[in-house]
């Protein structure tokens, strides 16, 4: 029984189709197609209904999925323990925020690719929450306040976070010096979503109105440098616009918690190499370098 078969079956089976299985592996529908097929012969069995809307679970195919997640991933486990040390070979499949990814995590993704000429490295920069699990990635980078969830989680850094707005809406508007002024003033943010302030060992929480909201924070950043309101901004985003007098700093007598930068991954006993190489980079660089000092107020 061919490895690379029950690896394909599964991607199938969680992709819901051919044709989307084929794009997640880079692959053509027929050798996928193949694959299936050859599979399907070598256990007797019918593991997937194909119709025009894609490919269903047949009663063996729901039985057998999980069996063969396990045993490729116990031939992933041997296969990188009887590498040479430090190589890495495969594919790696991720997802990185757009707002953030470019800038900071593609030169440390570039840097993996060519420490590891044999693996292959695949990165959906989206702001959108992506499913890692459902959508078949190995693992994601994400920015923020990380909810509960099943996900395995590492911290690897932090950005710091502070309010801003335009200089010319400050001018205009005035600028909040307490927390129970920001109901004074359109806000710029994500969602429904609300902003706890501290000083000293006070601590006050808020949730602010306004009629923008993005899933980017560049987006938002913008929205904020044009004046349509004040946001809460990690310092490296606003970084630029703060260079160019488009955005300050403002009400930098009470502090915003920081938020966590973190390698997530889908639940799982086998921590797969090529995803602890990459979290050990990306310490290195986070803790090589000081990501919180651009756009601090002054």
């Amino acid at each position: 029984m061919d490895v690379e078969d029950l690896k394909t079956f599964v991607e199938v089976a969680d992709a819901g189709g051919v044709s989307p299985a084929a794009r997640r592996l880079g692959l053509a529908k027929s050798i996928v197609s193949r694959r299936l097929s050859r599979l399907e012969d070598e256990l007797g069995v019918q593991l997937l209904a194909r119709t025009t809307r894609g490919a269903a679970l047949t009663e063996a195919g729901t039985i057998f999925r999980d069996h063969a997640a396990r045993m490729f991933a116990e031939f992933e486990a041997v296969r990188e323990e009887i590498l040479p040390a430090g190589e890495l070979r495969g594919r790696l499949r991720l997802a990185a925020p757009s707002s953030f990814g470019p800038e900071y995590f593609a030169p440390t993704l570039a840097r993996l690719a060519k420490r590891h000429p044999l693996l292959s490295v695949h990165t959906l920069f989206s702001d959108r929450y992506v499913d890692l699990v459902s959508e078949g990635f190995d693992c994601g980078i994400r920015v923020g306040y990380l909810p509960d969830s099943n996900l395995v989680a590492r911290r690897i850094g932090t950005f710091t976070v502070h309010l801003f707005a335009n200089p010319d809406y400050v001018r205009e508007h005035g600028a909040p010096q307490a927390p129970n002024e920001i109901a004074d003033h359109p806000a710029v943010m994500i969602a429904s979503e609300s902003w706890k302030f501290s000083q000293g060992k006070k601590v006050v929480e808020v949730h602010p109105h306004g009629r923008f909201k993005a899933d980017s924070a560049v987006a938002i950043a913008e929205a904020t440098a044009e004046g349509v309101g004040i946001a809460a901004l990690p310092d490296v985003i606003a970084a630029r616009y703060v260079e160019t007098g488009r955005l300050e700093a403002i009400m930098t007598d009470w502090n915003l918690p920081s938020v966590g930068i973190f390698v997530v991954r889908p639940p799982g006993q086998h921590l797969a190499r090529k995803v602890r190489v990459l979290t050990d980079l990306l310490l290195e660089q986070f803790s090589g370098a000081d990501r919180n000092s651009a756009a601090l107020p002054t």
